[in-house]
Protein backbone atom coordinates (compact mmCIF):
# COMPACT_ATOMS: atom_id res chain seq x y z
CA UNK A 1 0.00 0.00 0.00
CA UNK A 2 1.18 3.69 -1.00
CA UNK A 3 1.42 5.88 1.65
CA UNK A 4 1.27 10.10 0.73
CA UNK A 5 4.24 11.83 2.24
CA UNK A 6 4.19 13.74 5.44
CA UNK A 7 5.24 17.31 4.24
CA UNK A 8 5.51 20.08 7.02
CA UNK A 9 4.70 22.64 4.29
CA UNK A 10 1.19 23.86 3.11
CA UNK A 11 -0.37 20.64 1.73
CA UNK A 12 -1.87 22.38 -1.34
CA UNK A 13 1.65 24.39 -2.10
CA UNK A 14 3.59 21.18 -1.63
CA UNK A 15 1.64 19.32 -3.78
CA UNK A 16 1.45 21.25 -6.54
CA UNK A 17 4.78 21.46 -6.09
CA UNK A 18 5.52 18.02 -6.24
CA UNK A 19 2.93 17.87 -9.07
CA UNK A 20 4.99 19.80 -11.04
CA UNK A 21 8.20 18.21 -10.48
CA UNK A 22 6.86 14.60 -11.07
CA UNK A 23 5.73 16.43 -14.78
CA UNK A 24 9.31 17.69 -15.37
CA UNK A 25 10.77 14.39 -14.72
CA UNK A 26 8.86 12.45 -16.97
CA UNK A 27 9.76 15.10 -19.78
CA UNK A 28 13.46 15.06 -18.56
CA UNK A 29 14.06 10.78 -18.31
CA UNK A 30 11.80 9.75 -21.15
CA UNK A 31 12.50 12.70 -23.71
CA UNK A 32 8.34 13.06 -24.03
CA UNK A 33 6.23 16.15 -24.25
CA UNK A 34 3.78 16.35 -21.84
CA UNK A 35 0.53 18.71 -22.44
CA UNK A 36 0.35 21.70 -20.07
CA UNK A 37 -1.43 21.86 -16.32
CA UNK A 38 -5.03 22.99 -17.22
CA UNK A 39 -5.29 25.91 -16.13
CA UNK A 40 -8.69 26.25 -15.38
CA UNK A 41 -8.02 22.98 -12.47
CA UNK A 42 -4.92 25.11 -11.70
CA UNK A 43 -4.80 26.29 -7.71
CA UNK A 44 -2.82 28.77 -5.65
CA UNK A 45 -1.81 28.02 -2.52
CA UNK A 46 -3.76 30.98 -1.10
CA UNK A 47 -7.55 28.79 -2.24
CA UNK A 48 -8.31 26.17 0.35
CA UNK A 49 -12.25 26.07 -1.14
CA UNK A 50 -13.61 21.73 -1.55
CA UNK A 51 -13.36 22.65 -5.19
CA UNK A 52 -10.07 23.55 -5.87
CA UNK A 53 -8.74 20.60 -3.61
CA UNK A 54 -10.98 18.42 -5.59
CA UNK A 55 -9.40 19.91 -8.90
CA UNK A 56 -5.93 19.24 -7.33
CA UNK A 57 -6.77 15.68 -7.21
CA UNK A 58 -7.75 15.22 -10.46
CA UNK A 59 -4.37 16.83 -11.55
CA UNK A 60 -2.20 14.65 -9.83
CA UNK A 61 -4.53 12.00 -11.40
CA UNK A 62 -3.80 13.18 -15.14
CA UNK A 63 -0.21 13.29 -13.69
CA UNK A 64 -0.28 9.95 -12.81
CA UNK A 65 -1.49 8.78 -16.20
CA UNK A 66 1.48 10.72 -17.72
CA UNK A 67 3.71 8.35 -16.12
CA UNK A 68 1.60 5.57 -16.27
CA UNK A 69 1.99 6.12 -20.28
CA UNK A 70 5.44 6.27 -19.79
CA UNK A 71 6.37 3.39 -18.16
CA UNK A 72 7.45 4.83 -14.62
CA UNK A 73 4.74 2.53 -12.48
CA UNK A 74 6.03 4.21 -9.39
CA UNK A 75 5.73 7.55 -9.97
CA UNK A 76 2.26 7.01 -11.29
CA UNK A 77 1.20 5.50 -7.73
CA UNK A 78 3.01 7.78 -5.86
CA UNK A 79 1.15 11.11 -7.70
CA UNK A 80 -2.23 8.63 -7.16
CA UNK A 81 -1.60 8.40 -3.72
CA UNK A 82 -0.99 12.38 -3.31
CA UNK A 83 -4.43 12.94 -5.30
CA UNK A 84 -5.96 10.40 -2.45
CA UNK A 85 -4.14 12.48 0.62
CA UNK A 86 -5.93 15.60 -0.96
CA UNK A 87 -9.56 14.51 -0.83
CA UNK A 88 -9.61 12.73 2.03
CA UNK A 89 -8.16 15.39 4.13
CA UNK A 90 -11.05 17.47 2.84
CA UNK A 91 -13.35 18.98 5.31
CA UNK A 92 -17.26 20.43 5.73
CA UNK A 93 -18.33 18.71 2.55
CA UNK A 94 -22.06 19.06 1.38
CA UNK A 95 -23.93 16.26 0.04
CA UNK A 96 -22.54 17.07 -3.53
CA UNK A 97 -19.31 16.99 -2.00
CA UNK A 98 -19.50 13.88 -0.95
CA UNK A 99 -20.39 12.06 -4.11
CA UNK A 100 -18.10 13.89 -5.64
CA UNK A 101 -15.25 12.73 -3.51
CA UNK A 102 -16.46 9.14 -3.99
CA UNK A 103 -16.27 9.23 -7.31
CA UNK A 104 -12.37 10.52 -7.33
CA UNK A 105 -11.68 8.07 -4.84
CA UNK A 106 -13.18 5.20 -6.90
CA UNK A 107 -11.78 6.65 -9.72
CA UNK A 108 -8.08 6.56 -8.17
CA UNK A 109 -8.66 2.80 -7.06
CA UNK A 110 -9.37 1.25 -10.11
CA UNK A 111 -6.48 3.39 -11.40
CA UNK A 112 -4.64 1.72 -9.13
CA UNK A 113 -5.55 -1.82 -10.24
CA UNK A 114 -5.25 -0.96 -13.87
CA UNK A 115 -1.29 0.02 -13.27
CA UNK A 116 -0.59 -2.73 -10.97
CA UNK A 117 -2.43 -5.24 -13.83
CA UNK A 118 -0.65 -3.75 -16.67
CA UNK A 119 2.64 -3.21 -14.65
CA UNK A 120 2.75 -7.54 -14.38
CA UNK A 121 1.84 -7.78 -17.77
CA UNK A 122 4.79 -5.39 -18.90
CA UNK A 123 6.98 -7.20 -16.66
CA UNK A 124 6.17 -10.83 -17.24
CA UNK A 125 5.93 -10.50 -21.38
CA UNK A 126 3.67 -13.56 -22.75
CA UNK A 127 4.07 -14.82 -18.95
CA UNK A 128 1.06 -15.06 -16.66
CA UNK A 129 -0.94 -11.89 -16.11
CA UNK A 130 -2.35 -13.44 -12.84
CA UNK A 131 0.50 -13.21 -10.17
CA UNK A 132 0.18 -16.00 -7.17
CA UNK A 133 1.23 -14.64 -3.84
CA UNK A 134 3.15 -16.57 -1.71
CA UNK A 135 0.77 -16.18 2.21
CA UNK A 136 -1.02 -17.93 4.39
CA UNK A 137 -4.31 -18.14 2.28
CA UNK A 138 -2.80 -20.11 -0.83
CA UNK A 139 -0.52 -22.17 0.87
CA UNK A 140 -4.03 -23.22 3.43
CA UNK A 141 -5.76 -24.19 0.11
CA UNK A 142 -3.06 -25.83 -1.19
CA UNK A 143 -2.47 -28.05 1.51
CA UNK A 144 -6.12 -28.86 0.68
CA UNK A 145 -6.16 -30.08 -2.33
CA UNK A 146 -2.85 -31.80 -1.88
CA UNK A 147 -4.48 -33.29 1.42
CA UNK A 148 -7.84 -34.06 2.53
CA UNK A 149 -9.28 -33.11 -0.93
CA UNK A 150 -6.31 -34.85 -3.30
CA UNK A 151 -9.16 -37.07 -4.63
CA UNK A 152 -11.53 -34.09 -5.81
CA UNK A 153 -8.91 -32.62 -7.98
CA UNK A 154 -7.51 -35.78 -9.18
CA UNK A 155 -11.05 -36.24 -10.19
CA UNK A 156 -11.96 -32.97 -11.33
CA UNK A 157 -8.58 -32.76 -13.22
CA UNK A 158 -9.17 -36.14 -15.19
CA UNK A 159 -12.89 -34.70 -16.30
CA UNK A 160 -11.20 -31.17 -17.01
CA UNK A 161 -9.68 -32.94 -20.34
CA UNK A 162 -13.09 -33.19 -21.89
CA UNK A 163 -13.18 -29.72 -22.29
CA UNK A 164 -9.48 -27.86 -21.81
CA UNK A 165 -8.82 -28.19 -25.45
CA UNK A 166 -12.32 -25.94 -26.42
CA UNK A 167 -11.88 -23.78 -23.32
CA UNK A 168 -8.48 -22.52 -24.11
CA UNK A 169 -9.35 -21.94 -27.50
CA UNK A 170 -11.53 -19.33 -26.63
CA UNK A 171 -9.94 -17.98 -24.02
CA UNK A 172 -7.12 -17.46 -26.48
CA UNK A 173 -9.26 -15.79 -28.83
CA UNK A 174 -10.55 -13.49 -26.22
CA UNK A 175 -6.91 -12.25 -25.31
CA UNK A 176 -7.61 -13.57 -21.68
CA UNK A 177 -5.42 -15.35 -19.44
CA UNK A 178 -5.18 -18.76 -20.16
CA UNK A 179 -4.89 -19.47 -16.15
CA UNK A 180 -8.46 -19.12 -16.07
CA UNK A 181 -9.72 -21.93 -17.69
CA UNK A 182 -8.74 -23.48 -14.47
CA UNK A 183 -11.66 -21.53 -12.96
CA UNK A 184 -14.34 -24.46 -13.81
CA UNK A 185 -12.06 -27.11 -11.59
CA UNK A 186 -12.79 -24.68 -8.00
CA UNK A 187 -16.77 -23.64 -9.59
CA UNK A 188 -17.81 -27.62 -10.32
CA UNK A 189 -15.09 -29.83 -10.48
CA UNK A 190 -15.67 -29.87 -14.48
CA UNK A 191 -19.00 -31.30 -14.29
CA UNK A 192 -20.93 -30.16 -17.09
CA UNK A 193 -24.48 -30.81 -14.92
CA UNK A 194 -23.25 -29.89 -11.35
CA UNK A 195 -25.45 -27.75 -9.33
CA UNK A 196 -25.45 -25.25 -6.51
CA UNK A 197 -27.67 -24.87 -3.46
CA UNK A 198 -27.45 -21.67 -4.83
CA UNK A 199 -29.03 -23.03 -8.24
CA UNK A 200 -25.60 -22.04 -10.20
CA UNK A 201 -25.54 -24.62 -12.75
CA UNK A 202 -23.14 -26.15 -15.62
CA UNK A 203 -19.22 -26.37 -15.67
CA UNK A 204 -19.25 -22.11 -14.82
CA UNK A 205 -21.64 -21.96 -12.52
CA UNK A 206 -24.12 -19.38 -13.52
CA UNK A 207 -27.27 -18.57 -11.62
CA UNK A 208 -30.22 -18.20 -14.16
CA UNK A 209 -30.13 -14.42 -14.06
CA UNK A 210 -26.58 -13.65 -14.69
CA UNK A 211 -26.85 -16.47 -17.39
CA UNK A 212 -29.85 -14.86 -19.13
CA UNK A 213 -28.03 -11.67 -18.83
CA UNK A 214 -25.02 -13.37 -21.24
CA UNK A 215 -27.43 -14.97 -23.41
CA UNK A 216 -27.50 -18.53 -21.89
CA UNK A 217 -31.47 -20.09 -23.54
CA UNK A 218 -33.45 -21.45 -20.47
CA UNK A 219 -36.86 -22.88 -21.09
CA UNK A 220 -38.84 -26.37 -20.09
CA UNK A 221 -36.52 -28.25 -22.50
CA UNK A 222 -32.98 -26.71 -22.61
CA UNK A 223 -30.88 -25.12 -20.06
CA UNK A 224 -27.65 -23.45 -21.85
CA UNK A 225 -26.12 -23.25 -18.74
CA UNK A 226 -24.99 -26.59 -19.08
CA UNK A 227 -23.83 -26.36 -22.82
CA UNK A 228 -19.64 -26.86 -22.10
CA UNK A 229 -19.23 -24.44 -25.23
CA UNK A 230 -22.28 -21.41 -24.72
CA UNK A 231 -21.41 -21.37 -20.97
CA UNK A 232 -17.38 -20.60 -21.87
CA UNK A 233 -18.49 -18.05 -24.35
CA UNK A 234 -20.59 -16.50 -21.39
CA UNK A 235 -18.32 -16.95 -18.93
CA UNK A 236 -15.43 -15.04 -21.19
CA UNK A 237 -18.09 -12.28 -21.64
CA UNK A 238 -18.75 -11.84 -18.15
CA UNK A 239 -14.59 -12.27 -17.20
CA UNK A 240 -14.04 -9.57 -19.55
CA UNK A 241 -16.60 -7.07 -18.39
CA UNK A 242 -15.45 -7.58 -14.81
CA UNK A 243 -11.74 -7.18 -15.68
CA UNK A 244 -13.24 -3.76 -17.81
CA UNK A 245 -14.62 -2.69 -14.65
CA UNK A 246 -11.82 -3.92 -11.84
CA UNK A 247 -8.73 -3.86 -13.59
CA UNK A 248 -6.66 -6.58 -11.91
CA UNK A 249 -7.58 -10.39 -11.88
CA UNK A 250 -7.96 -11.50 -8.52
CA UNK A 251 -10.28 -8.92 -7.51
CA UNK A 252 -12.20 -9.64 -11.00
CA UNK A 253 -12.74 -13.49 -9.73
CA UNK A 254 -13.91 -12.28 -6.50
CA UNK A 255 -16.63 -10.17 -8.33
CA UNK A 256 -17.32 -13.61 -10.49
CA UNK A 257 -18.24 -15.45 -7.20
CA UNK A 258 -20.19 -13.06 -5.20
CA UNK A 259 -21.57 -10.24 -7.57
CA UNK A 260 -19.93 -7.41 -8.66
CA UNK A 261 -22.13 -5.19 -6.89
CA UNK A 262 -20.90 -7.05 -4.00
CA UNK A 263 -17.53 -5.73 -4.56
CA UNK A 264 -18.16 -2.46 -5.33
CA UNK A 265 -20.11 -1.63 -2.32
CA UNK A 266 -16.76 -2.94 -0.64
CA UNK A 267 -14.52 -0.51 -2.41
CA UNK A 268 -17.14 2.38 -0.86
CA UNK A 269 -17.35 1.64 2.19
CA UNK A 270 -13.54 2.37 2.93
CA UNK A 271 -13.16 5.31 4.84
CA UNK A 272 -9.30 5.33 5.77
CA UNK A 273 -7.86 3.46 3.00
CA UNK A 274 -8.32 3.15 -0.91
CA UNK A 275 -7.96 -0.65 -2.25
CA UNK A 276 -5.24 -1.50 -4.15
CA UNK A 277 -6.04 -4.97 -5.03
CA UNK A 278 -7.69 -8.09 -3.72
CA UNK A 279 -5.99 -8.68 -0.86
CA UNK A 280 -6.56 -5.29 0.57
CA UNK A 281 -10.83 -6.61 0.21
CA UNK A 282 -9.75 -9.85 1.17
CA UNK A 283 -10.91 -9.18 5.09
CA UNK A 284 -14.51 -7.07 4.04
CA UNK A 285 -15.70 -10.02 1.56
CA UNK A 286 -18.43 -12.83 2.21
CA UNK A 287 -16.04 -16.00 3.49
CA UNK A 288 -16.52 -18.14 0.96
CA UNK A 289 -15.17 -15.36 -1.69
CA UNK A 290 -12.42 -14.80 0.62
CA UNK A 291 -11.46 -18.18 0.25
CA UNK A 292 -13.01 -18.76 -3.11
CA UNK A 293 -9.71 -16.75 -5.37
CA UNK A 294 -6.81 -18.23 -3.20
CA UNK A 295 -8.40 -21.82 -4.17
CA UNK A 296 -8.48 -20.69 -7.60
CA UNK A 297 -4.50 -19.45 -6.95
CA UNK A 298 -3.66 -22.67 -4.94
CA UNK A 299 -5.18 -24.88 -8.61
CA UNK A 300 -2.90 -22.64 -11.03
CA UNK A 301 -0.06 -23.25 -8.58
CA UNK A 302 -0.61 -26.80 -8.45
CA UNK A 303 -1.36 -27.35 -12.35
CA UNK A 304 2.03 -25.64 -12.47
CA UNK A 305 4.01 -28.34 -10.35
CA UNK A 306 2.07 -31.05 -10.94
CA UNK A 307 4.80 -33.77 -10.25
CA UNK A 308 5.77 -31.54 -7.60
CA UNK A 309 2.69 -32.80 -5.54
CA UNK A 310 2.82 -36.03 -6.87
CA UNK A 311 -0.20 -35.91 -9.57
CA UNK A 312 -0.05 -37.32 -12.98
CA UNK A 313 -0.13 -34.55 -15.66
CA UNK A 314 -1.36 -37.04 -18.05
CA UNK A 315 -4.19 -38.68 -16.60
CA UNK A 316 -6.93 -37.41 -18.60
CA UNK A 317 -9.97 -37.86 -20.40
CA UNK A 318 -10.34 -37.09 -23.96
CA UNK A 319 -12.01 -34.87 -25.25
CA UNK A 320 -15.22 -36.26 -26.84
CA UNK A 321 -15.89 -36.94 -30.82
CA UNK A 322 -18.43 -35.65 -32.12
CA UNK A 323 -20.57 -34.39 -35.50
CA UNK A 324 -23.26 -31.93 -35.18
CA UNK A 325 -26.55 -32.59 -37.53
CA UNK A 326 -29.28 -30.67 -37.51
CA UNK A 327 -32.80 -32.25 -36.47
CA UNK A 328 -36.50 -30.37 -36.87
CA UNK A 329 -38.33 -33.08 -35.39
CA UNK A 330 -39.38 -33.11 -31.42
CA UNK A 331 -37.73 -36.53 -30.70
CA UNK A 332 -36.38 -38.19 -27.37
CA UNK A 333 -32.94 -39.29 -27.24
CA UNK A 334 -34.26 -42.53 -25.93
CA UNK A 335 -35.74 -42.97 -29.46
CA UNK A 336 -32.98 -42.38 -31.22
CA UNK A 337 -30.77 -44.57 -29.32
CA UNK A 338 -33.15 -46.96 -30.13
CA UNK A 339 -32.78 -46.41 -34.00
CA UNK A 340 -29.33 -45.43 -34.57
CA UNK A 341 -27.94 -47.64 -31.98
CA UNK A 342 -26.23 -44.94 -30.62
CA UNK A 343 -25.95 -45.34 -26.33
CA UNK A 344 -28.67 -43.16 -24.38
CA UNK A 345 -25.54 -42.53 -22.12
CA UNK A 346 -23.13 -41.16 -24.80
CA UNK A 347 -26.13 -38.80 -26.40
CA UNK A 348 -26.74 -37.40 -23.31
CA UNK A 349 -22.77 -36.80 -22.99
CA UNK A 350 -23.00 -34.82 -25.94
CA UNK A 351 -26.01 -32.99 -25.16
CA UNK A 352 -26.25 -32.46 -21.65
CA UNK A 353 -28.09 -29.19 -22.00
CA UNK A 354 -31.14 -31.07 -22.58
CA UNK A 355 -33.17 -31.04 -19.90
CA UNK A 356 -35.72 -33.93 -20.11
CA UNK A 357 -33.49 -36.19 -22.96
CA UNK A 358 -36.22 -34.37 -25.66
CA UNK A 359 -35.39 -31.83 -28.52
CA UNK A 360 -36.98 -28.71 -29.14
CA UNK A 361 -40.04 -28.14 -31.35
CA UNK A 362 -37.70 -26.14 -33.43
CA UNK A 363 -33.99 -27.00 -35.45
CA UNK A 364 -31.59 -28.28 -33.09
CA UNK A 365 -28.18 -28.77 -33.64
CA UNK A 366 -27.26 -32.31 -32.03
CA UNK A 367 -24.17 -33.50 -31.33
CA UNK A 368 -23.38 -37.36 -32.35
CA UNK A 369 -20.55 -39.50 -32.42
CA UNK A 370 -18.50 -39.17 -35.11
CA UNK A 371 -19.36 -41.63 -38.13
CA UNK A 372 -23.07 -42.39 -37.31
CA UNK A 373 -24.27 -38.75 -39.07
CA UNK A 374 -25.28 -41.30 -42.62
CA UNK A 375 -27.12 -43.57 -40.48
CA UNK A 376 -28.62 -41.11 -38.26
CA UNK A 377 -30.33 -39.32 -40.93
CA UNK A 378 -31.29 -42.45 -42.71
CA UNK A 379 -33.61 -42.99 -39.64
CA UNK A 380 -34.63 -39.72 -38.18
CA UNK A 381 -37.76 -39.87 -40.27
CA UNK A 382 -38.98 -43.26 -39.07
CA UNK A 383 -38.74 -42.16 -34.96
CA UNK A 384 -41.76 -41.20 -33.68
CA UNK A 385 -42.32 -37.25 -32.31
CA UNK A 386 -42.84 -37.04 -28.37
CA UNK A 387 -44.72 -34.45 -26.43
CA UNK A 388 -42.83 -32.71 -23.29
CA UNK A 389 -43.25 -33.51 -19.96
CA UNK A 390 -45.78 -31.58 -18.05
CA UNK A 391 -44.52 -28.82 -16.27
CA UNK A 392 -43.46 -30.52 -12.30
CA UNK A 393 -44.91 -26.41 -10.77
CA UNK A 394 -47.74 -24.10 -11.40
CA UNK A 395 -47.31 -20.75 -10.53
CA UNK A 396 -49.53 -18.91 -8.60
CA UNK A 397 -49.92 -14.59 -8.51
CA UNK A 398 -50.33 -13.98 -4.61
CA UNK A 399 -53.26 -11.81 -4.46
CA UNK A 400 -54.19 -8.66 -2.07
CA UNK A 401 -55.61 -10.48 1.02
CA UNK A 402 -54.35 -13.99 0.36
CA UNK A 403 -52.36 -15.95 3.23
CA UNK A 404 -50.01 -18.72 2.20
CA UNK A 405 -52.53 -20.26 4.62
CA UNK A 406 -55.58 -20.32 2.07
CA UNK A 407 -53.62 -20.85 -1.21
CA UNK A 408 -52.24 -24.06 0.34
CA UNK A 409 -55.92 -25.43 1.07
CA UNK A 410 -56.97 -24.19 -2.54
CA UNK A 411 -54.01 -26.24 -4.12
CA UNK A 412 -54.56 -28.87 -1.53
CA UNK A 413 -50.97 -28.97 -0.01
CA UNK A 414 -49.41 -28.12 3.06
CA UNK A 415 -48.35 -24.83 4.11
CA UNK A 416 -44.73 -26.34 5.32
CA UNK A 417 -45.05 -27.77 1.57
CA UNK A 418 -45.15 -24.34 -0.14
CA UNK A 419 -42.53 -22.69 2.29
CA UNK A 420 -39.67 -25.44 1.38
CA UNK A 421 -40.32 -25.00 -2.52
CA UNK A 422 -40.14 -21.49 -2.18
CA UNK A 423 -37.18 -20.89 0.73
CA UNK A 424 -40.03 -19.40 2.49
CA UNK A 425 -39.17 -18.77 6.11
CA UNK A 426 -41.95 -17.46 7.85
CA UNK A 427 -45.14 -18.29 7.02
CA UNK A 428 -46.80 -14.98 7.21
CA UNK A 429 -44.44 -13.23 4.81
CA UNK A 430 -45.47 -12.94 1.62
CA UNK A 431 -46.91 -10.13 -0.09
CA UNK A 432 -49.68 -9.40 -2.86
CA UNK A 433 -48.55 -9.78 -6.22
CA UNK A 434 -45.25 -12.14 -5.29
CA UNK A 435 -45.20 -15.09 -7.45
CA UNK A 436 -45.51 -18.81 -5.50
CA UNK A 437 -44.72 -22.31 -7.08
CA UNK A 438 -46.73 -24.96 -6.14
CA UNK A 439 -46.28 -28.53 -7.40
CA UNK A 440 -48.70 -29.56 -10.24
CA UNK A 441 -49.90 -32.48 -8.53
CA UNK A 442 -51.26 -30.99 -5.99
CA UNK A 443 -52.87 -28.36 -8.27
CA UNK A 444 -55.26 -31.49 -10.43
CA UNK A 445 -57.11 -31.68 -7.08
CA UNK A 446 -58.89 -28.59 -8.18
CA UNK A 447 -60.21 -30.74 -11.43
CA UNK A 448 -64.31 -31.80 -11.20
CA UNK A 449 -64.82 -34.02 -8.51
CA UNK A 450 -64.94 -37.73 -9.23
CA UNK A 451 -68.46 -37.61 -6.72
CA UNK A 452 -70.64 -35.70 -9.71
CA UNK A 453 -69.95 -38.70 -11.87
CA UNK A 454 -69.33 -36.83 -15.05
CA UNK A 455 -68.02 -38.90 -17.98
CA UNK A 456 -65.66 -37.10 -20.26
CA UNK A 457 -68.02 -36.73 -23.09
CA UNK A 458 -70.36 -35.30 -20.64
CA UNK A 459 -68.10 -32.52 -19.48
CA UNK A 460 -67.68 -31.42 -23.03
CA UNK A 461 -71.47 -31.17 -23.36
CA UNK A 462 -71.95 -28.94 -20.62
CA UNK A 463 -69.12 -26.18 -21.23
CA UNK A 464 -69.96 -22.96 -20.62
CA UNK A 465 -69.60 -19.51 -21.40
CA UNK A 466 -68.45 -17.28 -18.81
CA UNK A 467 -68.42 -13.01 -18.91
CA UNK A 468 -65.39 -11.09 -16.82
CA UNK A 469 -66.71 -9.23 -14.46
CA UNK A 470 -64.77 -6.60 -12.81
CA UNK A 471 -62.29 -8.71 -9.87
CA UNK A 472 -62.51 -11.76 -11.53
CA UNK A 473 -59.41 -13.09 -11.36
CA UNK A 474 -58.25 -16.88 -12.77
CA UNK A 475 -58.13 -18.02 -9.00
CA UNK A 476 -61.62 -16.86 -8.13
CA UNK A 477 -62.95 -18.55 -11.59
CA UNK A 478 -61.48 -21.75 -10.84
CA UNK A 479 -62.63 -22.01 -7.18
CA UNK A 480 -66.04 -21.24 -8.41
CA UNK A 481 -66.46 -23.51 -10.96
CA UNK A 482 -64.17 -26.03 -9.04
CA UNK A 483 -61.05 -26.46 -11.60
CA UNK A 484 -57.74 -25.49 -11.70
CA UNK A 485 -56.65 -22.31 -13.48
CA UNK A 486 -54.77 -24.48 -15.87
CA UNK A 487 -57.97 -25.92 -17.12
CA UNK A 488 -59.65 -22.46 -17.70
CA UNK A 489 -55.97 -21.44 -20.01
CA UNK A 490 -56.18 -24.66 -21.84
CA UNK A 491 -58.88 -24.24 -22.68
CA UNK A 492 -59.31 -20.66 -23.80
CA UNK A 493 -55.77 -20.71 -25.10
CA UNK A 494 -54.95 -17.77 -22.95
CA UNK A 495 -51.44 -16.33 -23.32
CA UNK A 496 -51.34 -15.31 -19.50
CA UNK A 497 -53.50 -14.83 -16.39
CA UNK A 498 -54.32 -11.68 -17.60
CA UNK A 499 -58.53 -11.35 -17.42
CA UNK A 500 -60.47 -8.37 -18.87
CA UNK A 501 -63.56 -6.91 -18.67
CA UNK A 502 -65.94 -8.38 -21.14
CA UNK A 503 -64.14 -11.25 -21.85
CA UNK A 504 -66.12 -14.31 -22.93
CA UNK A 505 -64.40 -17.84 -21.60
CA UNK A 506 -65.10 -21.27 -21.84
CA UNK A 507 -65.58 -22.79 -18.77
CA UNK A 508 -65.18 -26.72 -19.45
CA UNK A 509 -66.94 -29.49 -18.00
CA UNK A 510 -69.33 -27.37 -15.28
CA UNK A 511 -72.34 -29.76 -14.61
CA UNK A 512 -75.62 -27.97 -13.82
CA UNK A 513 -75.12 -28.03 -10.32
CA UNK A 514 -72.22 -26.12 -10.56
CA UNK A 515 -73.89 -23.58 -11.92
CA UNK A 516 -76.60 -23.79 -9.45
CA UNK A 517 -74.60 -24.04 -6.62
CA UNK A 518 -72.64 -20.48 -7.94
CA UNK A 519 -76.19 -18.24 -8.80
CA UNK A 520 -76.41 -19.23 -4.89
CA UNK A 521 -72.70 -17.71 -3.60
CA UNK A 522 -71.64 -14.16 -3.37
CA UNK A 523 -68.60 -13.01 -3.28
CA UNK A 524 -67.74 -11.46 0.67
CA UNK A 525 -64.41 -8.51 0.75
CA UNK A 526 -63.31 -9.22 4.35
CA UNK A 527 -63.43 -6.23 6.51
CA UNK A 528 -61.48 -5.05 9.61
CA UNK A 529 -62.23 -7.07 12.80
CA UNK A 530 -64.23 -10.32 10.70
CA UNK A 531 -63.43 -13.71 11.44
CA UNK A 532 -64.74 -16.96 9.47
CA UNK A 533 -66.94 -17.69 13.04
CA UNK A 534 -68.47 -13.86 12.66
CA UNK A 535 -69.31 -13.40 8.95
CA UNK A 536 -70.84 -16.92 8.81
CA UNK A 537 -72.70 -15.81 11.61
CA UNK A 538 -73.86 -13.13 9.78
CA UNK A 539 -74.96 -14.73 7.03
CA UNK A 540 -77.01 -17.12 8.46
CA UNK A 541 -74.32 -20.13 7.69
CA UNK A 542 -72.98 -22.95 9.47
CA UNK A 543 -69.08 -22.34 10.23
CA UNK A 544 -68.47 -25.25 8.93
CA UNK A 545 -69.76 -24.63 5.40
CA UNK A 546 -68.28 -21.45 5.16
CA UNK A 547 -64.94 -22.91 5.70
CA UNK A 548 -65.54 -25.76 3.18
CA UNK A 549 -67.21 -23.68 -0.01
CA UNK A 550 -63.42 -21.34 0.63
CA UNK A 551 -61.41 -23.57 1.51
CA UNK A 552 -60.96 -22.49 4.64
CA UNK A 553 -59.99 -24.66 8.00
CA UNK A 554 -60.37 -23.43 11.72
CA UNK A 555 -56.47 -22.67 11.71
CA UNK A 556 -56.77 -20.31 8.75
CA UNK A 557 -55.96 -16.37 8.59
CA UNK A 558 -58.30 -14.43 6.57
CA UNK A 559 -57.02 -10.54 5.90
CA UNK A 560 -59.05 -7.10 5.06
CA UNK A 561 -59.56 -6.70 1.56
CA UNK A 562 -59.11 -10.85 1.08
CA UNK A 563 -62.84 -11.82 -0.86
CA UNK A 564 -64.41 -14.64 -0.26
CA UNK A 565 -67.77 -16.80 -0.99
CA UNK A 566 -71.03 -16.77 1.27
CA UNK A 567 -74.00 -18.56 0.70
Amino acid sequence: MHHAQDNSKDPLQQNQHNHEAARKLVAQEKKVTLPPTDPTRSASPELKGTTTSFDQALDFYDAANEFWKAGEYDAALESLDQAYAIIIRTESLTAEDLQQRDDIRLTIARRIQEIYSSQTIGVQGKQSAIQIPDNDYVQKEIDRFTGRERAFFERSYRRSGMYMDMILEKIHAAGLPEELAWLPLIESGFQVKALSSARALGLWQFIPSTGVRFGLKRDLLIDERMDPEKATDAAIAYLTELHRLFGDWPTVLAAYNCGEGRVLRTIRSQNVNYLDNFWDLYTRLPRETAQYVPRFLATVHIIQNMEKYGFDPSDLYSPPSFETVSVERQVSLQAIASATGISLENLRNLNPELRYDLLPNATYALKIPQGYTDHFLASIESIDEASPPQRAHLYHRVMPGEALSTIAARYRVSVRHLMQENNIRRADLIRAGEVIKVPASASMAQTVSPSRNITPSSQQRQTLTYTVQRGDTLWHLSRRFNLSENDIITANQLPNANLQIGQRLRIPGAAQQVKTIDSQRQAYRVKAGDTPSTIALRHNMPLQRFLQINNLNRQSTIYPGQQLFIE
